[in-house]
């Protein structure tokens, strides 16, 4: 392993769930600590860099933004497979973002790899005068699902640390708990390593 690199685990995350529930703003608010009140319109994918520390470890994070139109489902599917982690997220002001969570989370089962860590998010949480879908609600569903969950607000800055830290620091385990029966040896572990266009963030 090259001893000049500045990360020991490497970690792509994929943001996935309808047009419209604030994918790119929750990506914002993490990457950048920004927010925008206009609606981003991803067109086909995005990505962005922050490298993070877990438990004394550099873990660099590259976040994928997919959109959420029809359209786009074709190319958002073929990143499924690269991704070890994956941010489903609805609006809690929206049901129809929320009932399609199980389609989307069906086409990760289908396309992402196996063991991939999952999460359902619910953004907006701080719209309370516009909610339509309970936390209790989002709760159940993560639990039908086998998959922890939060409902965070990249508007207000609730909980958007929390989600990308509390994912990230499950795959950071699942990695080392494989990498004990790896041969090969190492500490970084590096998937899909490509040259990268954006810069990095430290927190």
């Amino acid at each position: 392993m090259p001893s000049n690199r500045n990360y020991d685990f490497l970690i792509k995350l994929l943001l996935i769930g309808d047009s419209g529930v604030g994918k790119s703003c929750c990506l914002l608010r993490f990457s950048e600590d920004s927010f925008t009140p206009s609606f981003i319109t991803t067109i086909g994918i995005d990505f962005k860099i922050r490298t993070i520390e877990l438990d004394g470890k550099r873990v660099k994070l590259q976040i994928w933004d997919t959109a959420g139109q029809e359209r786009f489902r074709t190319i958002t599917t073929a990143y499924y497979r690269g991704a070890m982690g994956i941010l489903l997220v609805y609006d809690v002001t929206d049901e129809r973002s929320f009932n399609n969570i199980r389609t989307w989370f069906q086409n990760v089962e289908q396309h992402a790899t196996e063991g991939v860590n999952k999460i359902l998010i619910g953004n907006k949480c701080d719209w309370e005068d516009k909610r339509v879908v309970s936390t209790e609600q989002g709760q159940a569903l993560a639990d039908e699902l086998g998959i922890p969950f939060l409902e965070v607000s990249a508007k207000s800055n609730i909980n958007i640390d929390k989600a990308f830290y509390s994912l990230a620091a499950d795959i950071k385990k699942r990695l080392i708990d494989s990498s004990k029966n790896d041969t090969a040896g190492g500490t970084g572990i590096n998937v899909n390593d490509k040259t990268e266009s954006g810069g990095s963030k430290c927190c």
